[in-house]
């Protein structure tokens, strides 16, 4: 357990612990792109084979495919995850079967160690290279210093992957909160979520709302404040949904209203049947035409 003890070696502890810090996240950064570029050719050239012995390329260029197919291709993130995640398991559990047998501890113990030193973390808990002499002590200090090494790296690697994916889980979280939130898409669901409301032409008017791939027009939301501050229908939605059955209306009461309804209230009499104003009226009518017809 060397520490610096003078205040000279602690001032030159600050300045070095600067520059050995920034240079060892540069080597590893370093190690983690020729990871990457290592894994990239490996798996490059697994699918190159494959598509070979799939027979589907042309004659020309089967002895040549490098030059041709994939160009900057790279692996996936996910890929590259668990490969690091598998090397840094191996590495620590080699690294603990030499542990155990050396330093005495059990096995679960050196895998704890193993994870604590790998990650940089340190708690002192458990440190190997303490006894005053070992078997083969050379030969175990430089094995103890290459699998820290190697599960460093890997671990080091393996956390800025994992960063990665959470930073692409993050975002994937955010669009999907962003687009609950959003009045668009609420829309549809604040619609179908009131039962005892009367609503015609939601259909219609929903679907105009959501976007079609060509369309890029604003949506229709003009009675959106209105149907979310409690109101059960607009006068503007119920006259949209029954264009047809208002213009039918206004038609037969303007026919009533130039005297129209008066000849086949004549004849309506005979029938049976009284004259009336507006509906009733109306109604009067359709059954006089209907009464005649007979």
């Amino acid at each position: 357990m060397t520490t610096p003890v003078t205040v000279a070696g602690k001032v030159f502890l600050i300045f070095y612990g600067l520059l050995g810090c920034a240079a060892t996240i540069l080597f590893f950064n370093l190690f983690l792109e020729r990871i990457i570029t290592l894994l990239a050719v490996v798996m490059k050239a697994v699918r190159e084979r494959r598509i070979r012995n799939s027979g589907i390329l042309p004659p020309g260029i089967r002895h040549d495919f490098s030059a041709y197919s994939l160009p900057g291709w790279k692996p996936s993130v996910y890929h590259v995850m668990l490969i690091l995640g598998l090397s840094a398991i191996t590495i620590s559990c080699c690294a603990s079967a030499m542990y155990t047998p050396v330093e005495g501890w059990a096995y679960l113990d050196s895998l704890y160690f193993c994870f604590v030193t790998f990650s940089t973390i340190g708690f002192g808990d458990f440190v190997s290279s303490q006894s005053a002499a070992y078997e083969y002590q050379s030969l175990y200090r430089v094995a103890n210093f290459l699998f820290m090494l190697m599960g460093v790296c890997c671990i080091y690697s393996l956390f800025n992957v994992i960063s990665i994916v959470i930073k692409q889980v993050l975002n994937w979280m955010l669009e999907k909160m962003s687009c609950l939130f959003c009045q668009r898409c609420n829309k549809a669901s604040a619609l179908l979520g009131r039962r005892n409301a009367i609503r015609p032409g939601s259909k219609g008017r929903q679907g105009r709302c959501v976007q079609q791939p060509d369309s890029d027009g604003p949506c229709d939301s003009d009675t959106e404040g209105r149907r979310l501050s409690g109101e059960m229908i607009s006068m503007k939605d119920l006259a949209a949904s029954n264009k047809v059955s208002l213009a039918i209306m206004q038609k037969q009461l303007s026919e009533s209203a130039n005297g129209y309804p008066r000849t086949v209230c004549g004849s309506s009499r005979h029938n049976g049947f009284s004259g009336g104003v507006g509906a009733l009226g109306i109604m009067n009518n359709r059954l006089a035409e209907t009464s005649n017809s007979r």
